[in-house]
């Protein structure tokens, strides 16, 4: 029983001394391995390797893909002409060097992020101090972005950082709180302006339109008044021309007709009422039929 427990043992301890000693390094990883803190071997190739055991050697990973940075920061920054913008930016960057990488900023890929997010904020204060916020939205956009890249990787050459750069990209330049709110408010100011401007001219011209066309209406009802006296006038003639000729050839029937239209505008409502004598006065004269005749014309 003891020998087998100590074949046992032996075993286990050969497994776990074994399972130490080798290490897997995958297709998106660099193994680096440590001999007594120091760097032996970057392992660059995927796949399965061996070691020696703690605390002999060591092995540590680094990623090396290509790595996205956002920023962070709100802090603003200044223009040439003094403008506040906060600016927003992204970096492609990855690990080149493994070995100069972790002599300088360590085995966490968040030091390295940190140290160049410094390094592109320095480089975009620089190079946007030199522009104008048009020169930055719209002209020059482009241009800032290969300048800030180009600086990033200048100074990285300088330290040795194990770091490749693969691209800078601004992705919103804005203003800061308080200058945004001011240009909102002047821009509303602005639109309010222009809106209060277009409906004055429309009243203006609303009132124009209608007083012009007020005028034509008193000047067509005026002439359709003058044309109707006219009409009116021409048309009383013309029936006094006929009552004339009509009431010439028999005057008796004249005086008859002319009595009862005399009746008929005294008499026009129900409720009129006359206080006359009939027998005495003229006026019911073609009630008693005692209209006179008139006198024959007289022959020349």
């Amino acid at each position: 029983m003891n020998r087998i427990g100590f074949i046992v043992s032996l075993a286990l301890v050969s497994l776990a001394l074994l399972s130490s000693m080798l290490f897997v390094v995958d297709q998106r990883q660099f193994g680096v391995i440590y001999s007594l803190a120091e760097i032996k071997e970057v392992v660059r190739e995927p796949g399965l390797y061996f070691k020696l055991p703690p605390p002999f050697q060591d092995v540590k990973y680094l990623d090396k893909r290509l790595l996205t940075l956002d920023s962070n920061d709100s802090e603003p920054i200044n223009t040439a002409e003094k403008q506040r913008l906060v600016i927003d930016w992204y970096l492609r960057w990855r690990i080149t060097n493994p070995s100069e990488y972790i002599r300088a900023l360590g085995v966490d890929e968040a030091a390295g992020a940190s140290k160049l997010a410094q390094e592109v904020r320095n480089a975009f204060t620089e190079e946007i101090g030199k522009r104008t916020v048009r020169e930055l939205i719209s002209t020059k956009r482009e241009e800032l972005m290969s300048e800030v890249q180009r600086e990033v990787l200048e100074k990285l050459k300088g330290r040795n950082w194990g770091i490749e750069v693969v691209d800078v990209r601004m992705t919103r330049a804005d203003y800061v709180e308080t200058i945004t709110e001011s240009v909102y408010r002047r821009m509303e100011a602005e639109r309010k302006r222009v809106a209060n401007e277009l409906r004055s001219t429309g009243a203006a011209e609303g009132e124009k339109i209608r007083a012009d066309a007020d005028r034509q209406r008193e000047v067509t009802v005026a002439n359709a008044y003058r044309d109707a006296q006219k009409i009116k006038g021409e048309g009383d003639a013309l029936a006094a021309s006929t009552y004339a000729e009509a009431f010439g050839r028999d005057a008796q029937f004249a005086q008859f007709y002319r009595s009862l239209e005399a009746y008929k505008a005294s008499f026009n409502k129900k409720g009129d009422v006359v206080v006359v004598d009939p027998s005495g006065s003229e006026f019911f004269k073609a009630f008693r039929g005692s209209v006179a005749p008139a006198p024959a014309p007289s022959k020349k």
